[in-house]
């Protein structure tokens, strides 16, 4: 049987399935990209072959899970990190599938690698205190300064993800009655969020200030647009630098994601209904915004405040039949 291009059908993959016919994001072609890259790095080092040379039936699944195992020692990812890697290879050997139909034995074995099973931590976020000394942190009366503030208070009053922050552009802002801030976010939705009048004296203030050419709302002093590693860097500064107020700061590992769900949890804690935060955040579903309700420990204290203690020792429960114990004790 002759042998497959490995490079023909990842090209094809790339160009043809994911930018042409499902028009994926440029975060996720990123992705994608960065994981076979680092496939092919290591299937080089396996296999001595330049990765134009390599043949489809060569990235079997025992090479792929060597390369999983691989990432996880070498590179010390976590368990989420490694199965989002394995979800770029499934992608690409789904579409193998259609494209080469002779090696489907080879490619449900690497589709039957099974992903790992991990902790799914309690989302991280800033009470009123944390977020009112990071947003006072930056020094106002410069440029880079005044910049900064008013792109943390947009953070932390719309919930915008980080790629939906850093993409604003002057179209997208509209400042007068019903001020809000429209952006295009996961999954292509269009959205709209409200602003709230402090935000919109800060904008207004911030637009006089930044030069007029520029079409970021948010830009680099050059006028570019912010890359997603300064925001962080940025971050962290005014973390450091807000910890000396807040001492409390210094514990947590502050995101631009964790100013997202900061938003969440005020609205939350605020007697928002879900579907209203869900909205508000562009969530695809109701019940991913379960995540707030599960971390909302006021939430459960309240309702443990709520329930009525008889003053009576606890009895144990004993059930009245032998089948029922035995179902019970297994």
């Amino acid at each position: 049987m002759k042998g497959t291009s490995l490079a023909t059908l990842l090209e094809r993959f790339f160009l043809e399935r994911l930018m042409r016919q499902r028009q994926v994001s440029p975060h996720t072609v990123a992705s994608y990209r960065d994981t076979f890259r680092l496939l092919l790095e290591f299937a080089n080092r396996r296999l001595h072959k330049q990765p134009s040379q390599l043949m489809l039936e060569e990235v079997d699944a025992p090479l792929i899970a060597a390369f999983l195992d691989d990432l996880e020692a070498s590179r010390k990812i976590t368990a989420r990190s490694r199965n989002l890697r394995l979800t770029a290879i499934r992608s690409f050997f789904h579409y193998a599938a259609y494209e080469e139909p002779a090696r489907a034995a080879q490619i449900q074995r690497v589709l039957a690698i099974p992903s790992k099973r991990c902790i799914k931590a309690l989302v991280k976020f800033l009470d009123r205190t944390e977020t009112e000394a990071l947003l006072k942190a930056p020094d106002q009366r410069t440029w880079f300064g005044c910049r900064d503030h008013v792109l943390l208070l947009v953070a932390v009053q719309t919930g915008l993800r980080l790629s939906e922050l850093t993409s604003l552009r002057n179209e997208d802002l509209h400042l007068d009655t019903a001020a809000h801030v429209r952006c295009v976010g996961k999954g292509r939705k269009e959205r709209t969020t409200p602003l709230t009048k402090q935000a919109v004296e800060a904008l207004k203030t911030w637009l006089q200030q930044r030069s007029k050419t520029t079409p970021w709302i948010f830009p680099t002093a050059q006028g570019g647009r912010l890359s997603a590693d300064a925001v962080q860097r940025l971050l962290a500064k005014y973390q450091r630098l807000a910890g000396h107020s807040c001492p409390s700061l210094k514990t947590k590992q502050v995101t631009p994601h964790v100013l997202r769900h900061t938003l969440a949890m005020t609205l939350l804690q605020a007697g928002i209904d879900r579907s209203v935060i869900a909205l508000w955040l562009g969530h695809e579903s109701v019940e991913t915004t379960q995540i707030y309700l599960d971390a909302d420990l006021a939430l459960k204290e309240q309702i443990l405040a709520k329930t009525t203690q008889s003053g009576q020792p606890p009895r144990l429960f004993q059930p009245g039949d032998r089948l029922l114990a035995f179902l019970k004790s297994l």
